[in-house]
Parts: structure tokens; C-alpha cells; sequence
């Protein structure tokens, strides 16, 4: 074979594969001409992912969560920004990193987004202090200025709320707290043993993250239906656009009472959203104890433990909701209590391992006795998910001596004594018509709203002994038990 032969036996197919690489090399070059292809055309405009962004009420001096536009360019062609700017420039209170890009004096210039592609913006909002008791609106404009000369803008709200923040406080002598704005409360608040702190009506307390309030000595919260009292978590954010942090659990402590503790009364105080809601603690304690807590028309909802924890002590709850704890709604371990048209519902959403809606005992394990004096649950509804939601732990030879009583009641346990449980109407499928979630005008899951008020159709209607609603004649919401003649079972009368 001559050389010839043989070279173009080899290179004939090294020309065939340069052909196509040249191809590929020219296919690219083109694409890359195309997507790095730019147009100044006015018709040529982003698409912004909302038109106002708008921050929920903010506290004051504290740094916002982070809210994310999006800029996108739907257009063949990429666009060029010229600039992007605060209309309040450096003035402004709202702060904006553009691609990565933080615009110091609220000004950034030359960014650039391909065609079919996004850049994203990020926006958070610090406000100043005023020392005022009004909340406050803020508002700037976002401008995008294209090379086209095209303006696009954003606007941007917020409100601002002024607070009175207590770190690591205790009270040492008698206090009220002033009602005009919120406390946003560090490192726990303290209130010292012989010490009155009152809460008047319309005061708020802001918990931040594992604080509480710790009672030694005696709280008085006094809040009428108008303005309630309040304890909650100092989140003012949301979780996703539709549910606010302040409708989840754990995101504060919670109210703790000590042994040294006495004479405390809660009325329309609303305790939502902590790590537990009211724990006593075990307390000297005879027949004529005072009791350690007073609670009237108040609500403890949505706690990421516990709900009421009643250790060997004496206390009184009426006109009270407690509601969707992932522990016990109510934990009593031996004391006396009285429990009078009250709405204890379990259904805590975020775990099916949630515990039961009452616990009753006088003994914790084998070896510890906690007298239990008396119990009393009247005119009360106790449902939840569960088809048992009433447990117990009284000791054998201590039973038949322990005094307590269900009357006039909603109660999703089956018992057969009639002597303890009196007139009582069982939430079991086979029995009503309507059981469950299903008693209660609002059951909204999905964004942690509810409505613990009786249905129509609801067993709850007409089930209270009208001789202890004369005792309690308006519930939780200013509406009269007595209007009918025939007074619902639980903390509120259906309409």
C-alpha cells in the first residue's frame, strides 16, 4: 500500500470529525450570540413577583425577618438594569440586596438579567424608635431603571410598634404595669415571693424564645372582653404567607406559679403558643386553702406541651378554653379543683402522638400520693381526636374517698358510674349525631384557626344545668347562658 493510501485511511476520519466539531463550535457561537443578546426596546419589561410588599407589624429597633422578590425576564432578549434605587434613598428605612449585592445608601447600578431568567432581591426593614404608643406605618418605593429607560417599581409597607423591653426583670415591690404598649420580655420575668404584680386590661407581654413569666409571689391579670390580657410569643413574622408564627406552638415559655405562690387571678387573659401554659407548683393545703389560682373566661390554646398543670393545689377555672396541646390539656395530680363551664377540646395538629384532654390522679408512679381532695367538672365539654380522652391514676385503696364529679357535661370517654357522672352526654359516633371537631363552628387546620362555640347541631346546645349558669350568666364573650333558658355546655353559648 503506498504511504499515500495509508495517510488517507487515517485522515479521512479526523476531517469527518472536525466538520462536526467546527459545526457544534458554530451552533454555540450562535447560541451564545443569542442568549447574550440584549434589547433597549420600551415594551421590553420585567416581570416583578408581587407589586407591594408588605412587612407585618414590626417591632421597633429589631431587625426584620427577610422577604424575597423575585425579577424575572420573560422576554427573548435579556434586559439591563441601570440602576435600582430607594426612592428614599439612604434615608430609607427598608434595606434591599439586589444578585448578591447590598445597596449601601439604598443605590446599586448595572445588573443585569438574561433572557428567561430571574435575579432575586431581598428586602428587610429596621424601624426607628419614636417612644410613641401608636403604631406607626412606613412606606418606600423600590425603582428599577432599565437601559431602556423604563421604570418599574415596588412598594414597600411596614408598621411599626414601639415596646417597652424588660431583661432578666424582677419585681421586688408591688407593680401595674402600664397598658399603653406592649413588654417584650428577655432572660424571663420574675415577680419575688410577698410581691403583686397586676396586668391591667389591654396590657400585652411579649416572650421571647424560652422565656417565661415566674411567679413567686401573686399575678393579677384583669382583662375584660374588650381588652384582654395577653401572653404570647414575641414573633411577630410568618411562617408561610398564610400562617403567622404567633398561631404555632413553642414559641415562647410559658406561666409558672411556685409553691410559695398564692391568691392569683386570671380573668379574659388569652395565653397562646408557648413551650406549656400554666404550671402550679405543689402547695401547703387544707380545706380552707385559698386558692393558689382563680381563672375566668380565659384561653390557653395552641402550646407546644402541657396546657394546665395542677400539682397538689387548690384552684378554680371557669369560662375557660383549653385547647390543642400536645400534652394534656389538664394535668391534675391530687389537690382540689373546680372546673365549671369550661371547653377542654384536644386536638393539637402538628402530632398524632398528642396526649390526652384531662388526667386525673392521686399518685404519680407507684410511690408518690398526692391527696386528691375534690374534683369538679360541670356543665363542661372534654372532646379531642382520640375515642378516649380522660385518663387516670387514683390509687385502689384511695378511690372510693376521692370526691369528684362530672356533671352536665360533653365527655368523649364511655363510664358507668352514675353516681360520679351525672347527666352526662357521650361523644361517641354511635351515640350523637354530630361528635368531634364537628361540635364547633370553625375547625380551619390547615391555617391553626378555630372556633370552640357550639354548632347548631352540636349535643354541647342545651346540655348546662342552669342553676350553675345562674352562677356564671355571661360567657367568655359577653353572651348570656340564660337568654334561651337552655345554657350550653362549655365556655361559650352558640348563637
Amino acid at each position: 500500500m503506498l504511504l499515500i493510501d495509508k495517510l488517507q485511511k487515517y485522515i479521512r476520519p479526523s476531517l469527518g470529525r472536525g466538520l462536526g466539531v467546527g459545526l457544534l463550535l458554530a451552533f454555540l457561537l450562535i447560541s451564545c450570540d443569542d442568549y447574550d443578546s440584549w434589547t433597549t426596546a420600551p415594551t421590553a419589561q420585567l416581570t416583578l413577583s408581587a407589586d407591594t410588599v408588605a412587612f407585618d407589624t414590626i417591632i421597633t429597633q429589631q431587625g426584620s425577618a427577610t422577604k424575597t422578590l423575585i425579577v424575572h425576564n420573560d422576554n427573548d432578549k435579556g434586559l439591563r438594569i441601570s440602576r435600582v434605587e430607594l426612592a428614599q434613598g439612604a434615608a430609607s428605612h427598608f434595606r434591599i440586596n439586589v444578585d448578591g449585592q447590598y445597596l449601601a445608601a439604598g443605590v446599586g447600578e448595572d445588573f443585569e438579567v438574561r433572557r428567561k431568567d430571574s435575579i432575586y432581591v431581598r428586602i428587610e426593614v429596621l424601624l426607628p424608635d419614636a417612644d410613641s404608643d401608636a403604631i406607626r406605618d412606613f412606606e418606600d418605593q423600590l425603582l428599577f431603571t432599565l437601559e431602556s429607560g423604563v421604570q418599574q417599581k415596588v412598594v414597600l409597607t411596614a408598621s411599626g410598634m414601639d415596646v417597652i423591653v424588660l431583661r432578666g426583670e424582677t419585681i421586688t415591690s408591688d407593680r401595674i404595669l402600664d397598658a399603653q404598649r406592649p413588654y417584650v420580655i428577655y432572660d424571663s420575668l420574675v415577680v419575688a415571693s410577698g410581691v403583686t404584680l397586676t396586668l391591667p386590661q389591654g396590657c400585652t407581654l411579649m416572650f421571647h424564645d424560652q422565656t417565661s413569666l415566674l411567679v413567686h409571689g401573686t399575678l393579677k391579670a384583669n382583662g375584660t372582653l374588650a381588652q384582654p390580657v395577653t401572653l404570647r410569643g414575641d414573633r411577630t413574622d410568618r411562617m408561610f404567607p398564610y400562617l403567622p408564627y404567633d398561631n404555632t406552638p413553642n414559641r415562647w415559655g410559658g406561666v409558672h406559679f411556685f409553691a410559695d405562690s398564692k391568691n392569683n387571678e386570671l380573668t379574659q387573659c388569652d395565653i397562646h403558643s408557648g413551650d406549656y401554659g400554666i404550671i402550679c407548683d405543689s402547695t401547703a393545703l387544707t380545706e380552707d386553702s385559698d386558692p393558689l389560682l382563680l381563672m375566668e373566661d380565659c384561653i390557653v390554646h395552641n402550646i407546644g406541651g402541657p396546657g394546665l398543670v395542677f400539682t397538689h393545689c387548690r384552684t378554680q377555672v371557669t369560662g375557660t378554653q383549653i385547647s390543642n396541646t400536645l400534652g394534656r390539656c389538664v394535668d391534675i395530680e391530687g389537690g382540689a379543683h373546680v372546673f365549671v363551664h369550661c371547653t377542654i377540646a384536644q386536638f393539637y395538629p402538628l402530632s398524632a402522638s398528642r396526649d390526652d384532654a384531662l388526667y386525673m390522679a392521686d399518685m404519680e408512679g407507684e410511690d408518690i400520693y398526692r391527696p386528691l381532695l375534690w374534683c369538679y367538672f360541670v356543665n363542661c365539654v372534654i372532646t379531642g381526636y382520640a375515642d378516649d380522652v380522660v385518663m387516670g391514676n387514683l390509687a385502689e385503696n384511695t378511690f372510693d374517698d376521692v370526691d369528684f364529679l362530672f356533671q352536665n357535661s360533653l365527655l368523649r370517654t364511655v363510664v358507668s358510674d352514675d353516681s360520679r357522672f351525672v347527666d352526662i352526654r357521650y361523644d361517641l359516633p354511635d351515640s350523637l349525631e354530630v361528635t368531634g371537631k364537628d361540635h364547633f363552628v370553625l375547625f380551619d387546620t390547615d391555617n391553626f384557626l378555630y372556633d370552640f362555640a357550639p354548632d347548631s347541631l352540636s349535643a354541647i346546645r342545651g346540655l348546662a344545668d342552669s342553676e350553675y349558669s345562674k352562677l356564671f350568666p355571661i360567657d367568655r364573650r359577653g353572651v348570656s347562658r340564660l337568654a334561651d333558658g337552655e345554657p350550653d355546655a362549655g365556655a361559650y353559648e352558640g348563637k
